[in-house]
């Protein structure tokens, strides 16, 4: 299986059980997960995005047993997003970014997130959209105002020619029914089932929108790994339909390297 949503480093406001990069290798890997495409924790809150990106970059090499992919962070309300996106690009050979626009603090129409998906699109990387990160009612207080990131700006964006390949994460508690149908037929858009909830929510997803805009991930070390296992084990697929949602979909995204 190919996890789409996974982070490094340490969640802000507690510690995880697997927030050590070995012991969540170790369970993705006891999982079935055979490739992880890591971001980082750190990206919420920290202002200096390229120490960052570099750190994810040694983590994923040095500690990743050959299981995670660097996903870069990039803030394009800070002066040098630009230059952070280039590294990602060039320097690091990342092969997309995470964006965080609750709590970096702009919407989806804002002119500098248009100008990013362009030149992501140019440069071929994939752009991950996390909508939340936490349920509203377990947020710090300090963060009670922290919205969840409206999608309703993107629908007209993905008729822009440079528009690059974009992954909806932690989507599926708030979207749903049309919007998420109309997202998923412009094309070159996937949701991830980290936050897919109720008995049998993959078959009934599938049979909603077909199989191939959905991408395995658990939002790990967030959420235990094993939970968006079970929900492929409770979801009578098609062998067809599990092995997209396992990984084929995603190696559409991403080839193989």
């Amino acid at each position: 299986m190919i996890d789409v949503n996974v982070s490094l480093s340490r969640w802000p406001f507690r510690r995880l059980p697997l927030d050590h990069p070995e012991k969540l290798v170790a369970k993705l890997r006891a999982s079935g997960v055979t490739e992880a495409w890591a971001g980082n924790f750190d990206a919420l809150l920290h202002r200096d995005l390229a120490a960052v990106n570099a750190r994810t970059v040694a983590i994923c090499r040095r500690r990743g047993d050959g299981l995670l992919r660097p996903f870069g962070a990039v803030d394009p309300t800070l002066p040098d997003w630009r230059e952070d996106l280039r590294r990602c690009h060039e320097d690091y050979a990342m092969p997309g970014v995470r964006l965080h626009p609750n709590y970096h603090g702009y919407a989806l129409d804002h002119p500098a997130f248009v100008e990013l998906l362009d030149d992501a699109g140019c440069r071929g990387l994939v752009v991950q959209i996390a909508l939340k990160m936490d349920d509203e009612r377990h947020l710090h207080p300090l963060l009670k105002g922290l919205p969840t990131t409206d999608l309703a700006p993107l629908l007209p964006l993905l008729a822009r020619p440079n528009r690059p390949k974009i992954i909806l994460l932690n989507a599926l508690r708030n979207l749903s029914g049309e919007p998420l149908r109309k997202l998923l037929a412009a094309g070159d858009v996937w949701v991830d089932v980290a936050m897919l909830e109720g008995i049998e929510g993959i078959k009934r997803l599938v049979a909603q929108v077909g199989p191939d805009g959905i991408l395995f991930g658990t939002h790990a070390p967030f959420y235990y790994p094993e939970a968006a296992g079970m929900k492929l084990r409770e979801s009578p697929l098609s062998p067809e339909q599990a092995e997209a949602v396992m990984q084929g979909n995603a190696r559409r995204i991403i080839p193989a390297s």
